[in-house]
């Protein structure tokens, strides 16, 4: 019975987004990681919210899983750090999916050189904003041999 009522409630009305919104959220995402590609504080800046919350769950020195935040001005110094083109540009990955649309409210997945981040994005008037980042770094390959 239990089960029955969790797959009830888990049907529910989405909205159907319009080509425009996909456009500037998929325009959005493209933003934000090329911008840090490309070293464009800029572009970066652009894509986000003031005061977005970037976070990244890190296991500590004693085994201790831990969440770093980095704010938007971190976010925008990195990018003009020029990190970021320090990439192979064939290495420069950037797939965007996303997820689901709600109104004035999305979520995404943005694949990445060595990391993944799952984006949370608001519209605010009538562009959309990166509100939220929960990323992961990508397990570095074993070394040969």
């Amino acid at each position: 019975m239990c089960a029955g009522l969790f797959g009830a409630t888990s049907l529910h009305a989405q909205t159907v987004a319009s080509d425009a919104d996909l456009a500037a959220i998929r325009a959005t995402a493209l933003d934000y990681i090329e911008g840090y590609y490309t070293a464009d504080p800029e572009r970066v800046e652009k894509a986000i919210f003031t005061d977005i919350a970037k976070r990244i769950p890190m296991r500590g020195p004693q085994g201790r899983t831990r969440v770093e935040r980095m704010s938007s001005l971190e976010l925008i110094n990195h990018a003009k750090s020029g990190d970021g083109k320090k990439i192979p540009v064939e290495q420069q990955l950037k797939e965007v999916k996303i997820l689901d649309v709600f109104e004035n409210i999305a979520s995404i997945r943005v694949d990445a050189a060595s990391w993944v981040d799952h984006m949370q994005l608001a519209k605010l008037g009538d562009r959309w904003v990166v509100v939220n980042v929960l990323w992961q770094l990508k397990p570095r390959p074993a070394p040969a041999g």
